[in-house]
């Protein structure tokens, strides 16, 4: 052997990691630690971030991302008052086969999936979004897609993988994030969901 030291490998990171870094991104926007347009160039490069050592140099001058960066939970700064609260909740998984229903996401929720085939549900986001706030909806399709109404100043973010089909928001609809941010993934095959502005929250 020439003692020469084997190259360590890069670690691809998960849609999990991701979602963390955009999570702190959100945090240090609110607590005003980044303005709108440098938290949105951040997000999208840990969107498009593939390997884990892309991830903390996003975050590393944020108190909100020391456990990221440090990889030690007892680091996890406080969550600055007034600031959503972002712990994940898992809203389920649902089905529509020739058909589809009203769902009103809740306030507090993370993640929702459904499969549609021939059918798609009408997503009610007015109440789960707000500063602060990420939600995910994997939305899988075929021949089918489902309806996402969100607030104004949402911004969606489309990550969804396309077969003769594709994802439409509307123009109006898609905000500048102030307002949370709503990410699109899921796999469509002849199908595609549609993204609309709708109001506020009651008492909004």
């Amino acid at each position: 052997m020439d003692g020469s030291q084997v190259p360590e490998r890069r670690m691809r990171a998960s849609d999990a990691e991701r979602d963390e870094v955009l999570t702190v991104l959100q945090r240090a926007y609110e607590s005003g630690r980044l303005d709108l347009n440098e938290m949105r160039e951040r997000q999208d490069k840990a969107l498009r971030g593939q390997f884990v050592d892309e991830l903390p140099v996003l975050v590393g001058d944020l108190p909100e991302g020391r456990s990221l960066v440090l990889g030690d939970e007892r680091q996890v700064a406080p969550r600055p008052r007034g600031v959503a609260e972002t712990a994940p909740a898992d809203g389920g998984f649902t089905i529509s086969v020739m058909s589809g229903r009203d769902i009103t996401v809740e306030s507090g929720t993370r993640e929702m999936r459904n499969f549609a085939w021939w059918g798609g549900n009408n997503f009610d986001l007015t109440g789960a979004m707000g500063p602060g706030r990420i939600v995910t909806l994997t939305l899988h399709a075929v021949m089918g897609g489902s309806t996402i109404t969100v607030p104004p100043g949402v911004r969606v973010v489309d990550r969804s993988l396309a077969i003769m089909a594709g994802n439409e928001v509307q123009r109006d609809a898609q905000g500048d994030g102030s307002n949370g941010t709503l990410v699109l993934e899921g796999f469509l095959w002849w199908a595609g969901n549609e993204v609309k502005l709708g109001q506020g929250p009651a008492g909004a």
